[in-house]
């Protein structure tokens, strides 16, 4: 089993002894999202790795805090509240995010190893970048560095 995975599921036996209901529940979710993932890609026995399960707990990070924005523009704070408390539960299973001007010294380093200019080499910028930075850097950030620094 992936650590990863393991670490889901020590983390959500313990929520469920402490008492805490909250982050057991969005832990149980998270754990069903895996499952359905690892059924949809015909990986059910051997499970999913580390890397994988980090896309998608950014994947879910992202979803609650494209869901928390709509609440906020809906008036409803208390709906808002709650995707963004279930996003500190998964975030703390992310890699350490890179800042902005982390992200910049890695496009500029792969700008110039693959000698491209021009918006034209924007997707092979943006493949280079997050196959370095992996889940790291939100894929948002990163196409609008690399759009910045092309142009």
């Amino acid at each position: 089993m992936a650590e990863l995975k393991q670490k889901l599921e020590n983390d959500l036996k313990a929520a469920l002894l402490g008492g805490d209901r909250f982050k057991a529940d969005v832990l149980r979710n998270f754990k069903a999202v895996i499952l359905n993932e690892e059924v949809a890609t015909g990986k059910r026995d051997e499970g999913l790795d580390d890397e994988s399960i980090e896309k998608l707990l950014a994947r879910e990070v992202k979803k609650r805090a494209e869901s928390a924005e709509l609440y906020d523009q809906a008036g409803r704070p208390e709906l808002s509240e709650n995707e963004r408390n279930e996003a500190k539960v998964l975030e703390v299973y992310l890699p350490a995010q890179l800042s902005e001007d982390e992200i910049k010294k890695v496009i500029a380093d792969k700008i110039a190893a693959l000698g491209v200019s021009g918006p034209q080499a924007m997707g092979q910028v943006i493949g280079a970048v997050k196959q370095t930075v992996g889940n790291s850097a939100d894929g948002a950030v990163v196409a609008k560095l690399v759009r910045e620094a092309l142009q």
